[in-house]
């Protein structure tokens, strides 16, 4: 009997269900806590707990996954299914579409493998974004629609086996902010705790009970942050290979612009909203532009506009890619900037194109064309890189160094000017000059100089100097000027970039409270 009753809260603990274990149960070393090692009668109740488990679960020896997001299929070879539907997994061995039954409709067929999540998992959980880094979930947290106390839990930054609790706060003095806390695990990796008086065995008992009773927190976790869909790489499972398709299949629903490379317009693949670029007949060899289209099509990263399809049978070649609702960053800056974009906006902006292009560096590929006008924006100030791959394939003198007439001298780096040489150090130069046309809302670089006048300046070593019609912090503006050093070598990396503007704080916020 002493067995059953003598440590109930150790017995919680160790089987992971709702309740706050005793203090007895840990011991303090240092700074660190880690849990009294387990009595007789908790591998009993283990063991009990895990026959329990797999006699539920007797099903199927494969993975159970639920659905995190609704789906709703575009091919008879997928399967339709509701957030929290479960599914058993047949086949998990491509890397973007899983093989599933659905335990409801008996349906099977293939899914995105990132609308799904292990059951019971914290991945499962709607409050669990997993690896956004700080500023964004900042912004997604600040949305006005979230009330205080709205939360999200994400992977830490600093620490791989450590997360953090972000929650909405509003302060009279502050209005609304975000607060980040510590979430630091026991030493065996079985309690979490954000306080040492407060120890939990998952971390979903850790919400629990925040969700009760704030506990020295700012304030009562009040509910999840609304999760963003992921990413989708293809139109449909069918076409994640054969991704050539029927200009028949494409509506063009608007004109949204006239980009460097054609025209750009919205249009519906079956009813899904896409950007349609229609390539100026003779501005590139289809040839040319399937191989380049093949090498984009594999890349895989949210801050980069997702290549679904093409139709390069006949010209004008179309190009089938991600719609992003707020358009080129270029025009977003010019018309709307001043009034939707803090400087803490477009710090988000200029980490989010450093992500994107340290992603392309770790690949060793190149850009040739980085500036707002091939950056696009979607909710929540989303930026994502486009164009990339294509400026070197286009047969036109405003990308033909040699011709010189059209050429974007005023974003490109002197040796590709001079030399054409193009590199992944060129591109950063190029940012450096997108970081002026950020933080000046869309100013042209090198104000009322024509391209002679900048060959002619740089060749003297000018530089653009510090603007003053818009508050810039003098460290970001000494970054643009080591992305525009003459020696190629000594320009920062983009992973440098990226960090600098991800780690970048606007205000003395302190980074984590204690409580």
């Amino acid at each position: 009997m002493g067995c059953c009753c003598s440590k109930p809260n150790h017995a919680r603990m160790s089987l992971g269900v709702e309740g706050k274990p005793s203090s007895n149960d840990y011991v303090t070393e240092g700074n660190r806590m880690r849990q009294r090692s387990a009595q007789p009668c908790d591998h009993i109740r283990v063991q009990r707990k895990h026959e329990m488990e797999m006699s539920e679960f007797s099903t199927s020896s494969h993975k159970i996954v639920v659905g995190v997001f609704n789906y709703q299929a575009r091919e008879l070879a997928d399967v339709s299914f509701s957030k929290g539907d479960r599914m058993l997994v047949i086949d998990d061995s491509e890397s973007d579409w899983w093989r599933v039954r659905h335990l409801k409709t008996n349906k099977e067929g293939l899914v995105p493998w990132n609308f799904v999540a292990d059951e019971r998992s914290i991945e499962s959980e709607d409050w669990f974004f997993g690896k956004i880094v700080r500023k964004e979930a900042e912004k997604l947290l600040l949305a006005p629609e979230n009330p205080r106390g709205t939360f999200l839990i994400r992977n830490s930054e600093h620490n791989p086996s450590g997360f953090s609790l972000s929650v909405k706060d509003w302060e009279e003095l502050r209005a609304h902010h975000v607060k980040h806390y510590k979430i630091k695990s026991l030493d065996n990796g079985n309690g979490f705790y954000i306080a040492t008086n407060h120890v939990f065995p998952s971390l979903q008992s850790l919400v629990q009970a925040y969700s009760k009773n704030a506990l020295g927190l700012c304030h009562v976790l009040s509910r999840p942050c609304p999760k963003p869909r992921p990413e989708m790489w293809d139109l449909s499972p069918m076409l994640r290979d054969q991704w050539e398709i029927d200009r028949n299949e494409i509506t063009l629903v608007r004109k949204l612009g006239q980009g460097n490379f054609g025209e750009v317009w919205l249009g519906n693949w079956r009813d899904l909203p896409v950007a349609v670029k229609t390539l100026k007949p003779g501005s590139m060899s289809p040839q040319a532009f399937l191989e380049e289209a093949a090498i984009m099509k594999k890349f895989r990263h949210n801050r980069l506009v997702a290549l679904y399809a093409v139709c390069s049978r006949e010209e004008p070649i179309l190009i089938i890619q991600e719609f992003m609702n707020k358009g080129s960053l270029l025009d977003y800056l010019r018309h709307e900037g001043k009034e939707n974009l803090s400087l803490g906006d477009l710090i988000y902006i200029a980490a989010q194109v450093a992500s994107g292009m340290q992603y392309l560096e770790k690949l060793n590929l190149i850009h040739r064309d980085i500036a707002a006008r091939n950056i696009l924006l979607g909710d929540n100030n989303v930026a994502k890189i486009c164009d990339f791959g294509l400026a070197k394939l286009i047969e036109d003198d405003e990308y033909c160094p040699r011709q010189g007439a059209r050429f974007p001298v005023k974003w490109t780096a002197p040796e590709a000017i001079i030399y054409n040489r193009f590199t992944i150090k060129s591109d950063v130069w190029s940012y450096g000059i997108l970081l002026m046309e950020i933080f000046t809302y869309g100013q042209v670089p090198y104000p009322g100089m024509n391209t002679r006048d900048v060959i002619e300046a740089l060749e003297r070593g000018y530089r653009m100097p510090k603007p003053t019609s818009v508050p810039l912090p003098d460290e970001i503006y000494n970054v643009m000027l080591m992305c525009w050093d003459n020696t190629p070598e000594k320009r920062p990396t983009f992973e440098f970039l990226q960090h600098f503007f991800e780690d970048f704080n606007v205000t003395s916020e302190i980074p984590y409270r204690e409580i």
